[in-house]
């Protein structure tokens, strides 16, 4: 008798409707099929990207896939219409490009998502986006880009995909191929290989800083913001692209953060620091801080931090770390 319902049980437990072990495995993998359908029409979107075409060799390298489960992937991608095979070559459908700006955009949200509002470390974001990236439909991607305030760059300046799947353009130079004169704007930092990006982190530099080439060898490439000075390999400093600065911004050279005026020193705001993304520059623009407003800090604590600021004759409280991206000129 006791058998009986031991074996009763355990077929229940594997077979039973919605919550047996049988579907969840189903479920499981299915799920796991699709994400790796997901990721190969990334990297297919990639390799587009920088004017070349995926192979299924590059698939399996960049995914980590033996060959037979990759040809079996390319047929199924090939059945759903998502790409076309010639030679060696793999191209995307007009189907398969959507779906991988899909993807594309979901990742890059949820980086944005992560830095601004998680306050998640840069160096760790990009793994968890990839975990996240497949489990949001088209509905809910709108709802989280609206949420964020419609951002146009992810944490490391790279472009994110509109709603109707274009990719906004996004013009820069890797430093170790700047040659004009003049201060340059870091408009991207590449997050991979991480060792690299790591030491870039390490080293201070982030997205948005203005920067001065002081010294370009073969053995290092020497940058300087105007306060400090910071010394990369080339193999390195070649994660970093840059950009020339509006001549707008030109003019306003000598501008400073908030964090650094004197009590009672009123200034005008210049700009919103590019680092400023998602909630956190809608909460700056809803409190006033637009460009041309007159500001000044009021009142402080024993650690000046955090400090008040008068603004359009309210009183408001920012941390040292927020006042640092807002840049004025004193009046």
């Amino acid at each position: 008798m006791n058998w009986y319902w031991f074996i009763a049980i355990l077929l229940i437990v594997i077979f039973a409707p919605r919550i047996g072990l049988l579907v969840l495995y189903r479920d499981w993998r299915s799920a796991r099929e699709r994400e790796q359908v997901e990721d190969a029409l990334k990297h297919l979107l990639d390799r587009e990207g920088q004017g070349r075409h995926g192979s299924p060799e590059s698939i399996a390298g960049t995914l980590g896939l033996p060959r037979a489960k990759v040809t079996r992937l390319v047929s199924d991608m090939e059945s759903q219409n998502l790409i076309e095979t010639k030679g060696q070559q793999l191209h995307l459908t007009i189907e398969g490009t959507r779906w991988a700006m899909h993807i594309v955009r979901a990742h890059r949200l949820w980086e944005r998502y992560l830095v601004d509002e998680a306050r998640m470390p840069l160096k760790n974001i990009h793994d968890e986006a990839q975990k996240r990236e497949h489990s949001l439909t088209e509905a809910q991607l709108n709802d989280l880009e609206a949420a964020l305030g419609h951002p146009t760059r992810d944490p490391h300046g790279d472009p994110i995909p509109s709603r109707d799947g274009k990719m906004p353009s996004a013009e820069s130079t890797p430093i170790t191929a700047w040659q004009a004169e003049g201060p340059a704007r870091i408009v991207h930092i590449e997050d991979e290989p991480a060792i690299a990006y790591e030491q870039i982190l390490a080293a201070g530099l982030r997205l948005g800083q203005t920067i001065h080439i002081m010294e370009k060898t073969p053995q290092r490439i020497v940058l300087s913001d105007g306060e400090s000075e910071y010394r990369l390999a080339p193999t390195v400093a070649t994660n970093i692209s840059v950009a020339a600065l509006p001549e707008s911004e030109i003019a306003i050279a000598n501008a400073v953060s908030l964090a650094e005026l004197s009590d009672n020193q009123q200034a005008e705001i210049v700009m919103l620091d590019d680092a400023v993304q998602g909630f956190t520059r809608r909460r700056f623009l809803d409190l006033g801080l637009t460009p041309g407003t007159t500001i000044y800090p009021e009142l402080g604590n024993f650690f000046n931090d955090p400090r008040a600021y008068r603004i359009r004759g309210t009183l408001i409280a920012l941390r040292k770390d927020q006042a640092a991206q807002i840049w004025v000129k004193p009046v």
